[in-house]
């Protein structure tokens, strides 16, 4: 039985996702943090594979963490 692969961008997103139900933010902040359109958002949760970078570099320095923070949750 092969196993299906989770991807590294949607593992990311997952735990963007997560992170944000913790702190209780809101779309329209989540968006600012990572500066795009609260719609871009619904298009990741579809599929994060156009998520960049500098969007998730973004998110980690507005919110003063590491990747390996954001990984840990």
């Amino acid at each position: 039985m092969k196993r299906e692969r989770i991807t590294i961008y949607k593992r990311i997103w997952c735990k963007i996702r997560y992170w944000q139900s913790l702190r209780d933010i809101s779309d329209a902040e989540l968006a600012n943090a990572l500066q795009v359109g609260e719609r871009t958002l619904h298009e990741y949760d579809k599929s994060a594979r156009n998520i960049t970078l500098e969007k998730i570099d973004n998110f980690l320095y507005v919110n003063n963490m590491e990747l390996a923070d954001l990984i840990a949750l």
